[in-house]
């Protein structure tokens, strides 16, 4: 199929309301979008197995997720960022040592070195199931991208890590871990160039930090009304909140939904 735009969606305060679910109307407007030669992307730092449920309410089956290091087009799997598992035991030795804990991610799911208090507040806050606790898990299992869960002993971790890994404080409670040079800008160019997609104009909705590679890469930057300054300074065009129809304004702005 010849696309007209690929737009990327962002989920967490940006194509999921308060509740971390998608409003009714957004979903029939992101579905009418194929039928106007327009391919709806999902680019989140979730894993795919967090969110099936927006794929079934959605129809989009090509997605960036885990913040770059899992990518999928129209649901076939184009990359994937396998941590080595002696640096990913080294990060969770230093989790130990430190009252930190640390979850271990990949397509099929994910699970916990731990159970701390910490731990329970962080998937509160993104509305998502407690994982199970499994220290081994990444001793038998490939994984994408770690999150470790700490509020304020970032450093412990980046300063010795910083040339292998990158960090994404995305929550009061933990950081996104991927490999170094992953991004969802790497994610998105990597689709692109894959998928001889280049011609087609880009568009992409974020609201946060780890949006802003996304937003630095497209042609069109869209920042949601409730997003963080440093996303708005980027964008070409500022839409409503989340809550408010930000993402059919911003559609209907650009002409990408009829």
């Amino acid at each position: 199929m010849a696309y007209r735009a690929l737009v990327f969606f962002d989920l967490d305060a940006t194509l999921m309301n308060a509740q971390s679910r998608i409003d009714l109307d957004v979903q029939v407007a992101v579905r009418s979008l194929r039928a106007q030669n327009v391919l709806p992307i999902i680019s989140t730092g979730r894993s795919p197995s967090e969110v099936l449920n927006i794929f079934l309410q959605t129809g989009i089956n090509s997605f960036v997720s885990l913040n770059g290091a899992y990518v999928v087009y129209n649901g076939q799997p184009i990359y994937q960022g396998n941590i080595d598992q002696t640096l990913v035991g080294k990060i969770t030795t230093i989790a130990e040592e430190h009252g930190d804990a640390v979850a271990y991610y990949n397509d099929k799911g994910y699970r916990v070195s731990r159970m701390t208090d910490t731990v329970k507040k962080q998937y509160q806050y993104v509305n998502a199931p407690e994982p199970e606790v499994d220290p081994n898990f990444y001793k038998s299992n490939p994984v994408y991208m770690l999150l470790i869960i700490t509020k304020d002993n970032d450093k412990r971790y980046i300063y010795p890590y910083g040339e292998q890994l990158t960090f994404y404080r995305n929550s009061p409670y933990s950081m996104d871990t991927i490999l170094k040079g992953e991004s969802k800008q790497f994610g998105i160019n990597t689709l692109i160039k894959k998928m001889g997609l280049e011609d087609v104009p880009t568009y992409a909705f974020g609201d946060g930090t780890n949006d802003i590679p996304m937003l630095n890469t497209v042609d069109h930057p869209i920042a949601m009304g409730n997003g963080i300054t440093a996303v708005k300074d980027r964008a070409e065009y500022i839409t409503a909140k989340n809550t408010e129809g930000g993402i059919i304004q911003g559609l209907r702005h650009f002409n990408l939904l009829r």
